[in-house]
């Protein structure tokens, strides 16, 4: 450490903290420091586009953090993963590439009253740092630092629900990300050549580690925020308290800090540095600085619901991996090809559609795997069988991240209340109806499958939805916790420009920041944010340090 006093400080070395700290060092005259809780990604089974079975649930990657029980999953908690090394989230995910659909952030702008939040204004955004497989056109980037590839297998299981899907209604699609994304077809997949590619790789290495501005801390927790009242009576973030380990480090930042440890650390940060919900801070004996009651509040989340359908003459990946020939073929495909089981995302089929056609829009996502198992981590069925697990796509129901104690060591209390409306109760039970109906038409038919996962016994609204409860699990996209809004807005705790109301000098850059949470997987959007970020700090930027 060779010093502590920068230009900018960026909070978590995650999806967005990356991008941020590529943008902002670009210029050799700011000193940019980026500083993550977790290690370094030099453990083989990030890059493994696999080894997410192994980071996931694993202390060395993974914050391991778990839900409060859960009423509307019939008082289940749940595993809730975020990743603790650089790349963040983007080291442990899916690695699908995905956008969500134009009317998503044109609700943006609406709520922030910001047109710079607009589907047209976000898509440069996008495309600046995409390196598209199929080269540029009107909705895709080339040689930006962001790859987006074709996956490298195929399954017969997958291919027959694709089908199958298109006889039900569901039109073929072979991109997700043109800002309507109704159709089924295989995912696109943050990938390159066979290897997973993450936020630290394409945004730090190689080029911050080579410039002399650049300064990187990992094992680095930040404790709390600096806070510091103005001559005018204002107040500004000028800095943090860091933990690395063995001594407290206090940084500061001539511009800004910003904030980017995602829809959980960031609130967290906010409320142990006295910035949040003034009930919850005075409870815990920590001094009120700013109020806020938005902090941690609106946690939304893509609940799925894991419908299982054991099949015969076709084989999935539970037969294959459950023999050593299977496991030796396996190993020996990725090894000299870099394709098969173990450069597959967790799922690789995708469809999006309605749950009713009461809805103008596809308002229901699958993720479609040719595997089965009890829950994550569990070991795979001994029978073969496929995984439709469909998600809301615009829950109603809200949730909240909110600190047990005024120790940063202590995870927060994580409260999604899923189900917890009506509405998400009907769409769950519907959801469940158009996945029996995909699997009902001929192209499955010469697989025979039979629900094993709720089962066929179950058929009422309340049946439905309260089986929905039992088997369904985070897809680990939790939004909105340091959500942007107008200035009327109470719960608002950014500005459009995700400056935090009332603070001066701190910004919050991180999936936390959507009012509404998009439809689709949310990394990239994450990084979209990050990109229209640094062109506003970059743009706001003085000649002059603020002291």
């Amino acid at each position: 450490m060779s010093d502590t006093y920068f230009d900018y400080v960026i909070i978590g070395a995650g999806t967005a903290g990356c991008l941020l700290a590529n943008r902002l060092s670009a210029d050799p005259s700011k000193r940019v420091l980026l500083l993550e809780a977790g290690r370094k990604d030099d453990y083989h089974w990030i890059h493994i586009p696999v080894g997410y079975l192994y980071c996931i649930g694993n202390a060395r990657t993974d914050w391991l953090y778990k839900t409060e029980p859960d009423a509307g999953l019939n008082g289940r908690q749940l595993r809730y993963p975020r990743g603790k090394t650089l790349g963040g989230c983007s080291s442990i995910n899916g690695m699908i590439y995905m956008r969500g659909q134009a009317r998503d952030y044109d609700s943006w702008a609406q709520a922030t009253g910001d047109a710079g939040w607009s589907w047209q204004d976000c898509l440069p955004d996008f495309k600046k740092h995409e390196d598209y497989y199929k080269g540029a056109d009107a909705a895709h980037g080339a040689g930006g630092e962001w790859r987006v590839e074709r996956q490298r297998l195929r399954w017969d299981i997958l291919d027959a629900f694709a089908q199958a899907a298109q006889e039900s209604g569901i039109p073929h699609t072979e991109d997700f990300n043109r800002g309507d994304n109704e159709g089924v077809g295989y995912f696109q997949v943050n990938q390159k050549n066979g290897w997973r590619w993450n936020t630290a790789k394409a945004f730090l290495r190689p080029i911050c580690y080579g410039r002399p501005n650049f300064e990187m801390w990992t094992s680095a927790q930040v404790v709390r925020l600096v806070i510091e009242h103005q001559p005018d009576g204002s107040k500004r973030c000028t800095g943090a308290h860091v933990w690395t380990g063995n001594e407290m480090v206090t940084v500061t930042a001539a511009r800004e800090v910003i904030l980017s440890a995602g829809s959980i650390g960031s609130p967290q940060i906010l409320q142990l540095s006295g910035i949040g919900p003034a009930g919850l801070l005075t409870q815990l004996g920590i001094p009120v600085l700013h109020e806020l009651p938005g902090v941690g509040e609106n946690l939304q989340d893509h609940l799925q619901i894991r419908a299982v359908f054991k099949v015969d003459g076709v084989t999935t990946l539970n037969t294959l991996a459950n023999s050593w020939w299977g496991k030796l073929k396996i190993g020996l495909e990725y090894g000299l090809k870099r394709s098969g089981p173990m450069s597959m995302a967790p799922s690789q089929l995708g469809a999006f559609t309605r749950s009713s056609p009461d809805f103008p829009y596809p308002n229901i996502e699958y993720h479609v795997q040719p595997l089965s198992l009890d829950a994550f981590g569990e070991p795979l069925h001994a029978f073969n069988a496929f995984t439709a697990s469909v998600c809301n796509l615009n829950p109603t129901s809200r949730g909240s991240v909110r600190i047990r104690s005024n120790k940063f060591e202590d995870a927060p209390a994580i409260a999604p209340n899923y189900l917890s409306t009506p509405e998400d109760r009907k769409v769950a039970a519907d959801s469940l109806r158009i996945t029996r109906r995909i699997v009902a038409q001929p192209a499955l038919a010469k697989y025979q499958p039979q629900e094993w996962k709720p089962g066929v016994q179950y058929q009422s609204d309340e049946e439905l939805a309260r089986l929905a409860g039992d088997i369904a699990t985070t897809i680990f996209h939790p939004v909105g916790t340091t959500k942007m809004g107008r200035a009327d807005d109470p719960m608002a705790v950014l500005d459009s420009r995700l400056r935090v109301w009332g603070i001066g000098g701190l910004r919050v850059v991180d999936a936390g920041v959507m009012p509404t949470i998009t439809s689709g997987n949310t990394n990239s959007p994450a990084l979209m944010i990050a990109e229209k970020a640094a062109g506003w700090i970059l743009s706001e930027a003085t000649p002059e340090r603020v002291s």
